[in-house]
């Protein structure tokens, strides 16, 4: 709930669920260290409603995510 990891770098969000993640992270002073497998079969559309749901729900407010900003962050994913 309105804390910069959701609210703020969309392309590190995308990156997320492509590409899953499973590192611990530091948020608001408290430590999370789960695994969430990637999601790279949804499509780029759903991959957006579904950031933006969580970007603007549980009292947050942000930015949409589109799925042109999936698709790029997913095109230059393949290329690394």
């Amino acid at each position: 709930v309105k804390t910069e990891y959701v609210l703020g770098d969309k392309v590190r969000l995308i990156k997320i669920v492509l590409n899953g993640f499973s590192e611990s992270v530091e948020i608001n002073d408290n430590t999370y260290s789960n695994n969430m497998p990637a999601h790279d079969y949804m499509t780029d559309q759903q991959i957006a409603d579904v950031l933006t749901y969580v970007r603007n729900s549980f009292g947050n407010k942000a930015p949409y995510v589109t799925a042109a900003q999936v698709k790029a962050v997913r095109a230059a994913n393949k290329k690394k």
